[in-house]
């Protein structure tokens, strides 16, 4: 483990396999299934005006985007735990309890292709995120919102993500 923790993508045993699952898919039966979509559509005639074709286009490039990703992701993962920061900071794989902007906000720091569903996840490099990544409870901290507004951020509570 040679490389710093900000340029690793920490994932349970249960997220890389179901991300390399996907990867299968997609980097096989996902593309010949694509590639027949094209053919039978390019098949059809004059492809200036032929939806399918254009349509089945458009599907292979969001398929071949999404290898690219989870190549990349998947390249750069550890598997395992992330190490674990100290009780009441903020650090990736953190779930976080915080006010924004006054409001209480319970999110997830890290990555989305690690949380599945059912938790709000803000990435360590987010505006939000890199505000507080390393702040401790009962700190305070603010970002720039996308409109230019100051947002503060003030971390109530942290626990390690459990999955």
């Amino acid at each position: 483990m040679t490389e710093t923790s900000e340029s690793v993508t920490w994932l349970t045993q249960e997220a890389y396999d179901r991300l390399k699952e996907e990867l299968d898919f997609l980097t096989g039966e996902g593309r010949t299934e694509i590639v027949k979509r094209i053919e039978a559509a390019r098949e059809e005639g004059d492809l200036r005006e032929n939806g399918g074709y254009h349509a089945a286009k458009d599907e292979q490039g969001k398929r071949e985007a999404r290898i690219r990703q989870l190549q990349q992701l998947l390249d750069s993962a550890e598997v395992g735990e992330a190490p674990k920061a100290p009780s009441g900071v903020v650090a990736p794989g953190t779930v976080v309890t915080a006010k924004v902007g006054g409001e209480t906000m319970r999110f997830l720091l890290g990555s989305r292709e690690v949380a599945g569903d059912g938790i709000e996840v803000y990435s360590e490099k987010s505006p939000l995120g890199a505000a507080i990544n390393g702040k401790h409870t009962g700190e305070k901290a603010s970002f720039a919102a996308p409109n230019g507004n100051k947002v503060d951020v003030e971390i109530v509570e942290t626990e390690p993500f459990a999955g």
